[in-house]
């Protein structure tokens, strides 16, 4: 006897009604759809798409279509000069499509589109010189994405922004003579990060912070003579590394004499 355990009950895929679909003589009788699989009117975004792909020359005729899905899955397949008359479609998922294909020219358009999906994509493909509109954006993900794509000169403002994710991307992208700009940045996380992109002279400066793995990191980068200050570091760890370096000197010294 089969044991019954764990056994799933069979997936029902939704089935359309053939006889109601306008393409019953045409995309049916050649083999271009399928009932339960490639299928225009069935509420099954899968079938949609597998419909559009296959038939794609249909896909303009359901931009303005009543079901969301099947107007942002067409937006995939139609013809892109098309797409512009659906910037302010009222679903956000059929506005984030637009944003992913619309014609790069035609995003400023879409700048201050109330999703922040759209917004995301909007910001990562609109051109550099529209980017600093999105520094105030709400929303955190927004501008980080214009911290990943602005040039390392134009980041000054991101510098002290409220989000610490954002300063972080800052601090790994800010031109290194300007790293000492965050380097009494509120958040340890920031600070590691100068601390491992500063230059030696520099990083001295972060021997003294509150956070151990400052002081670490810019105890690996500073020359040795500046590392007896930390011989008595509350840190092992920092100890430890600094009686390492400030070792080998002394053994570099007597293979000297």
């Amino acid at each position: 006897m089969k044991s019954m355990v764990n056994q799933q009950p069979p997936v029902t895929l939704p089935l359309a009604d053939c006889s109601v679909c306008p393409y019953r003589s045409k995309t049916l009788l050649v083999g271009r759809c399928m009932p339960g699989d490639t299928c225009i009117t069935a509420e099954s975004g899968r079938q949609i798409d597998r419909f559009f792909r296959v038939n794609p020359v249909y896909a303009i005729r359901y931009l303005t279509d009543p079901f969301w899905e099947r107007r942002a899955i067409a937006v995939r397949y139609a013809p892109l000069k098309e797409l512009e008359a659906l910037i302010n479609d009222d679903d956000e998922v059929v506005r984030r499509a637009v944003a992913y294909r619309l014609p790069v020219p035609k995003l400023p358009q879409m700048l201050n589109d109330q999703d922040r999906e759209v917004r995301i994509t909007v910001a990562d493909r609109i051109e550099e010189s529209y980017l600093e509109q999105f520094a105030t954006d709400p929303d955190y993900f927004v501008r980080m994405t214009v911290v990943k794509r602005l040039s390392p000169g134009r980041l000054f403002r991101f510098i002290k922004d409220e989000d610490m994710q954002v300063r972080k991307r800052v601090a790994e992208r800010l031109p290194v003579i300007s790293l000492g700009l965050m380097m009494y940045d509120p958040s340890p996380d920031v600070r590691r990060i100068i601390a491992d992109r500063m230059p030696p002279e520099n990083a001295v400066a972060l021997l003294e912070d509150n956070d151990w793995v400052v002081r670490y990191t810019a105890a690996l980068k500073v020359e040795p003579s500046q590392l007896t200050s930390l011989r008595n570091d509350p840190e092992p760890d920092v100890r430890e590394l600094v009686e390492k370096r400030l070792n080998s000197i002394n053994n570099q010294g007597m293979e000297h004499d």
